[in-house]
């Protein structure tokens, strides 16, 4: 750690606003992890029990496990199954208000990720030229000592390299962060896309036993 704080040091300037980026980047990465890892379903299993209670007809049940699950994919399909003694029509468009509501929420702040990176990177090569031209500019000045151009020269040059390290490597950081968030958020919408289709067909497939299953019950 002392090491990490003397190169900071070393960095100058530019390291400060590579390190604003780093806690912005970290935060979104924390925050969109938890959200979109805690919105995880199984699709198949949920698929499996929904397709159980509505080929049983006991909606209430299916609408019920929906409550129980924290997933934007439950929201979805509870929306449509609350609807579901309404026309196919109806159904459909309480799916789609559903998602549009959720959907929003999912991609949310992910693609920061990039704009955060490219922000680090700019900004620990803004802070190498800064040095170059610090260190280059007093070696040549006829100002300053000849015995600590050298001094000065590899002050400059360490400024430079400590940025470049510092910015790049925050950069990397948000580079994986925005692939792996991106890639479970994509999963999540082609799951929603996927499962919110087949459970309707199931409702339009069986909807004489839906109605024959207490639907004045799961009405009231």
């Amino acid at each position: 750690m002392h090491a990490l704080w003397e190169a900071f040091q070393e960095g100058g300037w530019g390291m400060y606003p590579i390190l604003f980026w780093s806690v912005v980047t970290i935060g979104i990465i924390v925050e969109r992890a938890l959200y979109l890892f805690g919105s995880s379903i199984n699709k198949e299993m949920f698929l499996a029990t929904m397709q159980k209670c509505i080929l049983a007809g006991d909606i209430a049940k299916a609408v019920k496990v929906c409550s129980a699950q924290n997933a934007p994919l439950a929201r979805i399909v509870q929306a449509g199954l609350v609807k579901v003694n309404r026309p196919d029509e109806e159904v459909q468009a309480a799916m789609d208000e559903a998602a549009l509501r959720e959907m929003p929420k999912i991609a949310a702040r992910t693609q920061f990720l990039g704009l955060l990176a490219n922000l680090a990177m700019l900004s620990g090569l803004l802070g190498t030229v800064t040095g170059l031209i610090k260190s280059f500019g007093a070696v040549s000045a006829k100002s300053v000592d000849p015995s600590q151009k050298a001094t000065i020269l590899a002050q400059g040059i360490s400024e430079a390299m400590n940025c470049t390290a510092f910015g790049l490597g925050v950069a990397i950081v948000g580079l994986i962060g925005f692939a792996i968030l991106n890639g479970r958020t994509q999963k999540i919408e082609d799951d929603i896309n996927s499962a919110s289709v087949q459970v309707l067909n199931l409702v339009v497939a069986n909807r004489e036993k839906v109605n024959l299953a207490g639907l004045n019950q799961q009405a009231a």
